[in-house]
């Protein structure tokens, strides 16, 4: 018990729960994908399009777009009831983010076109304070920023096709400590590392009339190999060792399929995408000092399986033109989580999720326009029993607003 306690305490490395999407992944970018529940791949014709379909760039105004965006996003705390020990409860933190982002279209060429994002999509943190949870993730911190260059080729006005580059950023800080066995053993981590890595995206659009659009999209898995420092400290002989560390962790790939169609006033988007979590495994650090404390090497020098799953989201999106002026929107979306009941803690405590959604875009003048959507994320309740989790995950949410700011010039 104690080695597998003490092993599975790193399962939460460079991982952070969003608590709001599948895993650690975050699909709104943007005021109409927050507004739209995230069915945003085949109805994107704003600036934005070149992150969520650079192929519908093709279809975009023939200008300059340009939008920045700010969100605020909210994560309620998790309540966490153990069914061996009233002592083993806990709540987590309350957290509070701000996540910018840019979008920026090209007139055509020649038939092509030009995008430019910078977004968010994974990461952000989890913290518990009470004693047993924090064994597990007392604090995490994953920051992962992308720069996504694209281009489309408009074939004739019914087919585009379009590819980028995705750049990564990414930055992650851990700590964890606690009491792992009756004995009075304890162990505790402080890591920091980055990487940057790369990969790409593709996507087609197919407009079979104005009033249509079958999409698909795809974004390539990258993996992020984080190189980085590790403080490792027990108090069995009272050791601390200080040591480079490595390890690898999955940004997945993901594969949307969508359609819109126009009725007069109404656009309505349906939208299925998979994200490919099976990519994820195992997690196996690498240390540049090897391990010879006991506990040590019990507690982080042994791989962890994670075995996640590929998951399903259902989407649909809804937007009506009220006037001239201003265009309603709103979204409902059904989003499978990764983790199997053998895996899950409390870095993650993932389950199924419900999301809702509304918002609306202001057309200030011909060249300008506000939208605000707003989203609110609700998991559902899930008990597990494993060797770290015995216990009920409830209360569970998530509220996002998104402000943006668009123009054409």
């Amino acid at each position: 018990m104690m080695k597998s306690v003490l092993t599975l305490m790193l399962a939460s490395l460079f991982m952070a729960s969003t608590a709001f999407a599948s895993g650690y992944r975050i699909p709104e970018q943007s005021p109409d994908s927050t507004a739209k529940a995230g069915a945003h791949v085949a109805a994107a014709v704003g600036a934005d399009s070149t992150y969520y379909n650079p192929a519908n760039m093709a279809w975009s105004p023939d200008a300059w777009q340009g939008e920045v965006s700010l969100t605020y996003l909210h994560l309620t705390a998790i309540e966490y009831t153990d069914d061996r020990s009233a002592s083993f409860n806990g709540d987590s933190n309350k957290e509070n983010f701000l996540l910018p982002t840019l979008f920026v279209v090209s007139p055509e060429y020649h038939k092509f076109r030009f995008g430019f994002s910078i977004t968010e999509p994974y990461g952000l943190a989890k913290r518990w304070d009470d004693p047993y949870p924090q064994t597990f993730a007392q604090e995490f911190e994953l920051k992962v920023i992308e720069f996504n260059p694209t281009a489309a080729y408009r074939f004739n006005d019914f087919i585009s096709i379009a590819g980028g580059i995705r750049f990564l950023y990414n930055d992650a800080t851990v700590k964890s400590s606690g009491v792992v066995t009756p004995t009075g053993l304890t162990a505790s981590r402080d890591l920091e590392g980055d990487t940057t890595e790369w990969g790409y995206n593709l996507a087609l659009s197919i407009r079979p009339n104005q009033k249509s659009n079958i999409s698909v999209t795809y974004r390539s898995n990258i993996d992020l190999d984080f190189d980085g420092d590790a403080t490792l400290s027990t108090n069995l002989f009272n050791t601390s060792v200080s040591t480079g560390a490595s390890v690898t962790v999955p940004a997945p790939a993901v594969l949307a399929v969508a359609g819109a169609y126009t009725f007069d006033r109404l656009t309505v988007e349906l939208e299925w995408d998979r994200t490919f979590w099976s990519e994820y495994e195992t997690l196996d650090f690498q240390y540049d000092t090897t391990l010879t404390n006991p506990v040590l090497a019990a507690a982080f020098g042994q791989p962890i399986p994670k075995d996640w799953e590929d998951t399903n989201a259902f989407r649909i999106g809804l937007t009506y033109q009220l006037n001239k002026t201003v265009a309603l929107m709103g979204g409902f979306a059904y989003d499978e989580n990764p983790v199997p009941d053998d895996t899950l803690g409390f870095e993650l405590p993932d389950s199924d999720a419900w999301l809702y959604s509304l918002g609306a875009r202001f057309t200030l003048s011909p060249n300008m326009q506000l939208a605000v959507g707003a989203l609110y994320d609700y998991k559902e309740t899930r008990s597990v029993e494993n060797d770290v989790v015995d216990g009920e995950f409830k209360d569970s949410s998530a509220f996002l607003l998104t402000t943006g700011f668009s123009y054409t010039f």
